[in-house]
């Protein structure tokens, strides 16, 4: 197996010795060491690296002016920075340019290997997402029964089904972000099934439903008081161990939970309520938002720390709006469930039904979509649904569009409206052509040849 080639940058000879020495032992590293910061800019040219691990604090070239050069450079290499105690607040801004991860000083060798082989899996995994072809079918997902419950004709969509397969395959972290409605937990499901934890639990809650001061104890378990009869209860994480835990609504989180879940994803410890004691975790955390927590309502409120950590593989699911040509198909699909729940034996829809459809908003997205497909069918006396059962919100838009449209209205060829226009402002201006001219912006000669219909 060819060996990965490392970068450590760092000022401290004790420190790259020590990490040099550490990593040789590993086998899997080709290691270059440099000392001195202003020796780096000049290897991009020569040499590529499969990860770089950059010390922020050096003289000369700070690290995160070399950060901000990889950066610029677009160069494809995951980047581990080295901090201090007090500067995890740098490391955040190293993430936000781009860093895969931050480790403390001083650093244990099963972190720095498993922090380093970690950022080599993104960077491979993202490698193989960016060379997705630009036409993506459907029968190119290897899960194609898996994903067959996200009918979809849209190309963003298909994209993100395929953008969900890949990441399945890795053990990293997800975000997933969109709309209400979208569908982020059934993806986070399907991610499970394709995963290697196929086969191990997979736990979804909605972190919005919970009452905040009961949350680190249904998260994390709750321990055995002294003064309490009550046993020692685990958490959902255990519940989740060695699956997958889907958090919903991560925005609902507290900070000081953020935080806890920080290292749950960093290091797989967490602790129970009441309790010092030190447990270890399996378990792949998903989560989901229907916010854009890299906005400014989200600075004082989510913590920066944990929001580049989930950033790093993150996919936004389509609206429904976004995909319209796909409603037929979702309706359907939606059709079929309901008959075979209650042994119903609709077909299918009237064109017209479909095209009322296809005008709406859909502000609750493909949820909003299904329920309109079970009431619909629940209600319908007949084998076709027809626009006699859509929703009264929807039947009342139609309504107002209608009213809307003027009733004088009758089409006319575009030269006649702009000669009558044109007729309109010369005799505004008492025929002077010239100053009709000036205000239409055009020449006297345009004037005389529109009006003369040449």
């Amino acid at each position: 197996m060819d060996k990965k080639k490392i970068l450590i940058i760092d000022d401290d000879v004790a420190v790259t010795n020590y990490f040099k020495v550490s990593l040789m032992q590993s086998g899997i590293f080709d290691i270059m060491v440099k000392n001195d910061s202003r020796e780096v800019a000049e290897l991009w040219r020569h040499q590529s690296f499969d990860v770089v691990l950059l010390d922020m604090d050096m003289p000369n070239i700070s690290g995160l002016d070399i950060l901000k050069d990889i950066h610029q450079k677009e160069l494809k290499v995951p980047v581990v920075v080295l901090t201090g105690v007090g500067d995890v607040d740098l490391a955040v801004n190293a993430m936000k340019l781009g860093a895969f991860d931050y480790l403390i000083k001083p650093v244990e060798d099963e972190k720095l290997l498993e922090v380093l082989l970690s950022a080599m899996e993104h960077r491979d995994l993202h490698h193989t997402i960016d060379q997705l072809p630009h036409q993506l079918t459907r029968q190119d997902l290897t899960h194609e029964a898996v994903f067959e419950q996200f009918p979809t004709r849209n190309p963003k969509m298909i994209r993100v089904l395929h953008q969900a397969e890949k990441i399945a395959a890795s053990d990293l972290s997800v975000f997933l972000w969109g709309e209400r409605g979208t569908g982020k937990e059934s993806l986070a499901r399907a991610i499970h099934l394709v995963s290697p934890r196929a086969d191990r639990p997979f736990v979804a809650v909605d972190a919005d439903s919970r009452i905040p001061d009961k949350v680190p104890a249904f998260f994390f378990g709750q321990a055995q008081r002294w003064s309490s009869t009550e046993k020692d209860a685990p958490g959902i994480l255990e519940q989740a161990n060695y699956g997958t835990l889907f958090l919903d609504n991560i925005e609902s989180l507290t900070l000081p939970m953020q935080v806890r879940l920080k290292r749950v994803i960093q290091t797989g410890e967490y602790c129970r309520e009441s309790s010092a004691q030190v447990r270890q975790v399996d378990v792949r955390i998903i989560v989901s938002s229907t916010h854009d927590l890299t906005s400014k309502d989200y600075e004082e409120n989510f913590s920066r720390d944990l929001l580049y950590h989930l950033m790093i593989n993150s996919i936004k699911i389509p609206s429904l709006r976004e995909r319209i040509e796909d409603v037929e198909l979702l309706a359907q699909k939606f059709l079929k469930e309901q008959n075979e729940k209650t042994g119903g034996k609709i077909t299918g829809f009237s064109a017209g039904f479909l095209h009322h459809l296809k005008k709406h908003h859909f502000p609750d997205n493909i949820q909003e979509l299904g329920t309109i497909i079970a009431t619909a069918a629940a209600a319908c006396e007949s084998d076709v649904i027809t626009e006699a059962y859509l929703p009264p919100y929807i039947k009342n838009q139609l309504t107002e569009q209608t009213t809307l449209v003027d009733k004088s209205f009758r089409p006319r060829k575009l030269d006649d409206i702009v000669k009558e226009h044109v007729l309109n402002t010369l005799t505004y201006y008492g025929q002077d052509i010239n100053k009709a001219a000036k205000k239409l912006k055009i020449s006297p000669d345009e004037i005389t040849r529109i009006i003369q219909g040449r």
